[in-house]
């Protein structure tokens, strides 16, 4: 039986995950304490028409204390047989947590009368650490719409085969911050610019003629080279060693021309070896 733990601070989108991983068939908890996960998993095991997919969500609504138990409950559960246990951590920045609560006017779980919204943002995190340090998969909600988050969780987790790694590529714009859920951040800003050419900055790297400009770039395609001897020697690695998502930044300027070209060669080049190779161009979505 397959086993997604889905955690992370309030208003990053845990329900909005639930929601996806329950429309294609796992069998979905939300608000579990800790300490019964064990028991759940057995009595579903014990069961001979027992779901091949379950789903329980872990935040901090939980007592503090079952959370601090959480990594010892988490290494039993890797021992069950017949259990594939995986970790999804959800975040957003505090600024964008602060707007989406603003927006909708709810409590936050940890607030109170001595504890405002933006101290029970940065506290939550906190007592989420024994959580998000085991989480092998995590996803960056915080330039997402609800549809773009439903359609990754279900990339990353319902439609990847059993011990198969899944790897996207995200291109993006350091001038817009880098992603929080990125494994590998390449910055590639020290290649030709295109921008700087009045012909080719209205296009992206997705275009012929910026594509026929940086094709022709020797730097470029020493750039390509390095990062691609890189992934394919460490990526096996990664893969014995149980990880099942890896997610690969590549980072220019604003987020247009470069990143998107490196990440859609990359991205081609791995298809050829790799069944589930996804791409994400943050600055162009």
């Amino acid at each position: 039986m397959k086993l997604v733990i889905i955690s992370g601070r309030s208003g990053s989108g845990k329900s909005t995950a639930l929601q996806a991983l329950e429309d294609v068939n796992f069998y979905c908890i939300d608000n579990l304490p800790a300490p019964l996960l064990p028991d759940l998993v057995n009595q579903i095991l014990s069961d001979p028409d027992h779901p091949n997919q379950l789903a329980v969500s872990i935040d901090a609504r939980n007592l503090h204390r079952n959370l601090k138990q959480f990594p010892e409950i988490y290494a039993r559960l890797r021992e069950t047989e017949q259990l594939d246990c995986e970790i999804l951590y959800l975040d957003s920045s505090e600024t964008t947590l602060l707007k989406r609560y603003s927006a909708t006017r709810r409590k936050h779980p940890l607030s109170s009368d001595t504890q405002g919204l933006q101290q029970a943002i940065s506290y939550e995190k906190k007592l989420l650490e024994p959580v998000s340090d085991l989480a092998n998969i995590r996803i960056d909600t915080t330039r997402l719409s609800l549809y773009e988050l439903r359609d990754s969780i279900k990339l990353r987790i319902a439609q990847r085969q059993e011990q198969e790694l899944s790897l996207q590529f995200e291109s993006f714009g350091y001038k817009h911050g880098i992603p929080l859920d990125v494994d590998f951040t390449f910055d590639v800003r020290c290649l030709p610019n295109p921008y700087w050419l009045p012909q080719l900055r209205g296009f992206s790297g997705q275009d012929k003629p910026v594509i026929e400009f940086l094709e022709q770039q020797p730097d470029v395609q020493a750039m390509l080279s390095d990062i691609i001897e890189f992934l394919a020697k460490w990526l096996p690695l990664f893969e014995k060693n149980n990880r099942s998502y890896i997610s690969v930044g590549i980072g220019c300027t604003g987020g247009q021309h470069r990143s998107v070209f490196i990440s859609e060669r990359l991205a081609g080049h791995f298809r050829t070896t790799m069944d589930n190779v996804q791409i994400r161009h943050r600055e162009l979505n």
